[in-house]
């Protein structure tokens, strides 16, 4: 089975304007919601491609039980924490001239409910996979991605982690099986300029040397990378299309390396499906469908 962790999940509810005037009361022209978060988008972008996963993490107040409730109308298998305090987050996304961004803060994660989430990590097995993404909240301690590679590489648990910074430097030692910055990450992570292929190649060569056992590098509208640990080097060329939403492209595309590799146990197919599940998702208003991202594979 695959598990996906969401330390601090969202409700996103974006609110398109036609004039926008700050200080004055303003009336929407379109108005909608997703619930959201890295882990969560991987698990219903997991969904739509035919592969199951059980979404972890923390839902705290009426607005968690929301999503909790609305992820398993989709048909989302859930093992959420229920925090006593706070409530799970409310981004505000308002859409007119300029896009502009209010992001909550989410409730704080005590001690014990992280033991309570190591407790359910503690039963996955050699033939499970985790995928951890994400920020960490104020709350959680700052190593909480090493505590939780360090447990699951003592279990044999296959791990994905989708994080950037010293968050992701800290743990290629317990060799996650994929790891996935953009190109900007990587220069910023290795402290140099990525301004060709033969540059990100290489960068991606570097992580994978320090222990990443696959690196895949989005790169927008250049396609991507790959760096695979049977010793290839793979490219793909963005997908055209109109892009109308960046949000969960790299978690699609995440979701969507893992289900074709998982379907196929082929590097170039898995890189192919991720390449078109983050084309489709940044082609959507929301994330994509299955349909959407079938499309994308046939361009």
């Amino acid at each position: 089975m695959i598990y996906t962790v969401t330390f601090n999940p969202a409700i996103d509810y974006v609110v398109a304007m036609d004039d926008f005037r700050l200080g004055a009361t303003n009336r929407a022209s379109r108005e909608e919601y997703y619930f959201g978060g890295k882990g969560i988008n991987v698990s219903i972008i997991l969904k739509h491609l035919g592969i199951e996963s059980v979404a972890l993490g923390f839902v705290s107040g009426f607005t968690g039980q929301a999503l909790e409730n609305g992820l398993k109308a989709e048909g989302l298998e859930t093992d959420f924490i229920k925090l006593d305090n706070g409530f799970t987050r409310i981004n505000v996304k308002v859409k007119g001239e300029q896009e502009t961004e209010i992001n909550g803060q989410g409730p704080d994660i005590s001690k014990e409910a992280v033991d309570e989430l190591f407790a359910k990590l503690d039963n996955l097995t050699s033939d499970d996979m985790l995928i951890v993404s994400g920020s960490v909240p104020s709350s959680m301690d700052e190593d909480i991605y090493e505590k939780i590679l360090k447990r699951m590489d003592e279990r044999g648990v296959t791990v994905t982690v989708d994080a950037t910074g010293k968050l992701l430097m800290n743990v290629l030692k317990y060799h996650p099986f994929l790891i996935k910055p953009n190109d900007q990450e990587l220069a910023d992570m290795l402290g140099k300029p990525m301004e060709t292929t033969e540059d990100i190649i290489r960068g991606a060569e570097d992580l994978r040397n320090m222990g990443g056992r696959n690196v895949l590098i989005s790169r927008g509208a250049k396609g991507a990378c790959l760096v695979t640990e049977d010793g290839q080097n793979l490219t793909i060329d963005a997908i055209p299309g109109k892009a109308v939403n960046t949000v969960g492209a790299g978690d699609s595309m995440v979701a969507g390396f893992i289900a074709g590799y998982m379907k196929t146990g082929d590097y170039s197919y898995a890189l192919k499906l991720g390449n078109a599940a983050g084309a489709a998702t940044a082609c959507s208003p929301g994330l994509a469908t299955g349909e959407e991202i079938e499309r994308k594979m046939d361009i």
